[in-house]
């Protein structure tokens, strides 16, 4: 055979990451509001870097130690305030949510069928994240490594699984958040807005302290409903999106400066009172001002967002964002565990302290890199999620969404390390395998259709 008939008999090479990307690119509808997708993904990346800014472990002549930037540099908590972004991560999901969901109606597709496509890509991908570190809990026990640093390794790296178990629980509620917003509009949030404040108030007035609790469903309700008035276009013209921005703004600061709650927009460690855990007004706040800047900026956004090149970029990132958001702080724990074990290079400045800004951000960049790795390795699972063949019943998806929700809580709270011969919990393990198992997140036979 000729070398060109050989050549011509060879299988065609797979598109690399930026063809694939710019493909789909290239088949966007002009209708698609692409400044949600590029939201969505930028709002997880500052995440992610907040995370890795905020970490400031160190190493002395008694050993390591782990720490918080915004418990040794108190001017820090300010930063809290543009790194904090979830709540528009959960307005615009409830701007994808309805027009999913719309589309469904006009569809006549079933909630099951709709949940399903929602849930998977959603939670699939973190049944790797808990695989991967009961792997290293049984190994690490196996190998005498101290319990302690299993605990801390495992805790912040499930820290962030604690957005997914209650976003999971907004898209549960979706459709009928919904329907409540084509009765009753903005008079749908009045009894979360009032449930949030009662609860936020009683922790501060009251001894009905655990009411606040409640908050990581109602005070995101809140948020989430934002998404429908984006949606549905029910703010016209710059005036309401400025007095949004202005006032959520001037309500943070009042909220901050003269009311009981703390300046910073995330938790402290040692500090009683958190803004995030469990959600408080300020976050409303935040929230406000935040959806006010989004309306300002989208048409410009938008337009910028149409060239080719921009919008190919935004496409490849939102495409293996969801594997970053999950390995970021893993990756994290992993390389300072390994600064740790050549004696602490690179970690022997005190955080804040002269020089250690600079050394933190090579760490970042080392995290970066490593990060690369894991996104190369792990994104199979985030562009293999879509469901195929036919989905469990709604009543057993709601279920089983709520036994996963419960159990990646548990993980995010304490991490995956027991005192026990494995070195695991392994039964909260197994709750989140039998919520994934109900939720039928495991191999699916294909229907003939």
């Amino acid at each position: 055979m000729s070398r060109r008939r050989a050549t011509e008999a060879l299988p065609p090479r797979a598109a690399n990451p930026w063809q694939q990307a710019k493909r789909l690119a290239e088949q966007t509808p002009d209708s698609r509001n692409r400044s949600v997708d590029f939201l969505r993904a930028i709002s997880i990346f500052v995440v992610v870097i907040g995370h890795w800014i905020m970490s400031s472990p160190w190493w002395e002549a008694d050993g390591d130690h782990m720490g918080h930037i915004l418990t040794w540099a108190p001017w820090t908590h300010w930063l809290t305030w543009g790194l904090q972004v979830m709540p528009i991560f959960f307005f615009v999901g409830g701007y994808s949510n309805g027009i999913t969901w719309d589309a469904a109606q006009r569809d006549h597709l079933p909630y099951g069928a709709w949940l399903a496509a929602r849930l998977n890509r959603l939670l699939r991908p973190v049944l790797v994240l808990i695989t991967f570190w009961t792997v290293i809990g049984i190994v690490a026990t196996g190998a005498g490594v101290p319990a302690i640093y299993l605990t801390i390794g495992s805790q912040v790296a499930f820290v962030p699984t604690w957005f997914l178990a209650v976003y999971a629980i907004m898209v549960l509620l979706a459709p009928a958040m919904r329907m409540a917003w084509k009765r009753w509009g903005l008079g749908s949030i009045v009894l979360p807005l009032a449930l949030t404040v009662v609860a936020d108030l009683a922790y501060f007035w009251t001894d009905w302290t655990a009411l606040c609790w409640w908050n990581y469903v109602t005070l995101w309700i809140i948020v989430h409903q934002l998404g429908f008035v984006w949606l549905d276009r029910r703010i016209q013209g710059r005036l309401i999106p400025w007095l949004l921005l202005l006032g959520g703004m001037a309500t943070l600061y009042a909220l901050t400066e003269y009311g009981p709650w703390p300046r910073s927009l995330v938790g402290v460690p040692g500090e009683l009172i958190s803004n995030s855990t469990p959600p408080r007004l300020p976050l409303l706040a935040l929230a406000a001002a935040q959806f006010g800047f989004v309306l300002l900026i989208e048409k410009p956004l938008s337009k910028a967002l149409s060239r080719g090149s921009t919008w190919t970029a935004v496409v490849l990132l939102s495409g293996l964002i969801m594997t970053v958001f999950l390995w970021h702080s893993t990756v994290m724990m992993l390389c300072y565990g390994a600064g740790f074990l050549f004696d602490g290079i690179g970690l022997h400045t005190f955080p804040g302290a002269d020089g250690w800004w600079l050394q933190h951000w090579i760490w970042i960049g080392v995290f970066l890199l490593v990060l690369s790795g894991f996104v190369a390795v792990f994104s199979r699972f985030e562009r293999a999620s879509k469901a195929s063949g036919t989905p469990p019943g709604a009543i057993r998806q709601v279920i089983g969404t709520i036994v996963f929700a419960f159990g990646l809580t548990l993980l995010a709270l304490d991490g995956i390390d027991a005192d026990n011969a494995l070195g695991i919990r392994y039964g909260v393990i197994a709750w989140t395998f039998a919520g994934a198992f109900l939720l039928g997140l495991g191999p699916r036979r294909k229907t003939n259709s």
